[in-house]
């Protein structure tokens, strides 16, 4: 039979029993992170987790206090429980590209596929159960995996995975009390080592020079580790392109023009184990418009303008996909087109802190920030900008004048939303979550809202300090 998590429960057990303090750490693990590969394969509606390899990586980054997930985000929930006084002793929440991928019409059709993923933990000092869980429609967790293992086993591998050049970017101090972030290139040869090290510093700094992320940059190290391609830039497979780069990385994912993932899982984690993560982010050296981010994984980003005109849309591209795979936030769009199905069943309150299906002064869940005064659902002039998204949605890339034409829609969309009634307050706007109605988002423009260089809102801020305080304390 399996076991059902009450997340709160687990939460208040975690308390009342005291974890997450220093002790813990040295009563269960040593200064090591452990890494369990396995394979996520099914179909919609079925899935099945297939042990694959363990590999004793370097220092453990993370904190050596809050080793209980206490965020309760992410699609799953994996646990490290001590097999000797069965107590949960690490747990993390997080998202993959299987659970994306069962929403796709592919899935929808029957076809199995198998997808490599990873879970990392500090190095048990002795025998362990290794638990995953996934939410069901009404988000609670249910139990699917389960495995004991042995760090003394001769199993486990303990070679040095990667011997690449690491570079820091910024070094603000022990990796157990900041935020460590891995920056890696793909498609970038290794004549082109000297721009990946540029574009790492260049993105970085266009990460922390956003807020929350600047008024907290000594929370943070960053890493670059260079990663070289045999060519240049990364697989575009509409336009039947196809490149030998390091990390696989491709446009296309899931159908969908500018969605960019990769799928070698083991490949990537290798190369960033030459530094110590807590978070990655994978740039591709191309100039086509295009990224991608899922919670605790990873976010990729394009890195070369278009045009001069558009060359601060990679900049948004980037921080935005880190907001994903960083503070679990959801995109707030609702007028792209996206290769999922009910990706947000009607009527269930979505995990990401940044959308919401319930616009109640009662059950708004980020309630406490909304004034009274504040109308709930807040309007917006939506239609209106509606309107302007369908034209855009219309043009042709292929035509002469498309580049000038987009810019002069996007710049009217901004136009619309920096004139509404309520821009500054935080409400519950209508259209969020690919989908125009039913879901809503907490201000009416954001970073994970519009295609433009806005700040994140202040619940998704609230949702990126929260985390920044977790890793680093």
């Amino acid at each position: 039979m399996k076991r059902i998590i009450l997340t709160g429960i687990l939460l208040c057990s975690v308390t009342a029993l005291g974890f997450g303090n220093d002790g813990m750490f040295s009563r269960y693990f040593r200064d090591a992170t452990m890494r369990y590969d396995f394979y996520h394969v099914g179909t919609k509606g079925k899935e099945r987790i297939v042990p694959d390899k363990i590999y004793e990586e370097g220092e453990w980054p993370g904190s050596l206090t809050n080793l209980i997930d206490t965020l309760n985000l992410g699609e799953y929930l994996f646990k490290v429980v001590d097999s000797k006084t069965n107590q949960v002793i690490y747990s993390r929440g997080y998202s993959c590209m299987f659970n994306e991928w069962q929403t796709t019409d592919e899935a929808a059709s029957g076809l199995f596929r198998t997808f490599q993923e990873s879970v990392r933990f500090p190095y048990p000092l002795h025998k362990i159960q290794l638990t995953i869980s996934r939410r069901d429609k009404r988000m609670i967790f249910h139990e699917i995996f389960s495995a004991e293992i042995d760090p003394e086993s001769i199993v486990i591998h303990h070679e040095k995975l990667s011997s690449d050049h690491v570079i820091p970017v910024i070094k603000n101090g022990d990796s157990h009390q900041k935020v460590d972030i891995v920056i890696l290139g793909d498609g970038y040869t290794k004549d082109e080592m000297k721009k990946f090290d540029t574009d790492a510093k260049h993105f970085s700094d266009i990460l922390f020079s956003t807020n929350p992320f600047k008024e907290k940059k000594n929370d943070f190290n960053v890493w670059a580790v260079e990663v070289p391609s045999e060519e240049t830039g990364i697989d575009q497979p509409d336009y039947h392109r196809w490149v030998n780069n390091a990390l696989g990385t491709s446009y296309n994912t899931f159908g969908s023009a500018r969605y960019v993932l990769t799928d070698e899982n083991r490949v990537v984690r290798n190369y960033a184990s030459a530094a110590p993560y807590d978070f990655m982010i994978i740039l591709v050296n191309t100039n086509r418009y295009g990224g991608g981010g899922i919670y605790q994984l990873y976010a990729v980003s394009y890195t070369i303008g278009e045009t001069p005109a558009t060359a601060w849309q990679s900049d948004y591209v980037c921080v935005h996909e880190f907001g994903h795979a960083f503070a679990g936030l959801g995109d707030e769009y609702y007028s792209s087109s996206v290769a999922y199905n009910d990706f947000y069943p009607k009527g269930v309150e979505p995990w990401e802190p940044n959308l919401s299906s319930d616009p109640s002064r009662e059950h708004l869940k980020w309630r406490d920030m909304v004034l009274s005064t504040t109308p709930l659902p807040t309007p917006w002039e939506k239609a209106k900008y509606d309107s302007i998204e369908n034209e855009r949605a219309r043009l042709n890339p292929q035509s002469k004048n498309y580049a000038e034409r987009r810019k002069e829609l996007i710049d009217a969309e901004g136009k619309i939303l920096d004139s509404q009634q309520f821009k500054n307050v935080v409400g519950a706007f209508e259209g969020a979550g690919y989908s125009s109605t039913g879901l809503y988002r907490p201000s009416v423009d954001c970073r994970m809202f519009s295609l433009s260089l806005a700040d994140f809102d202040p619940v998704c801020a609230r949702a990126i300090e929260r985390m920044i305080d977790f890793y680093s304390k």
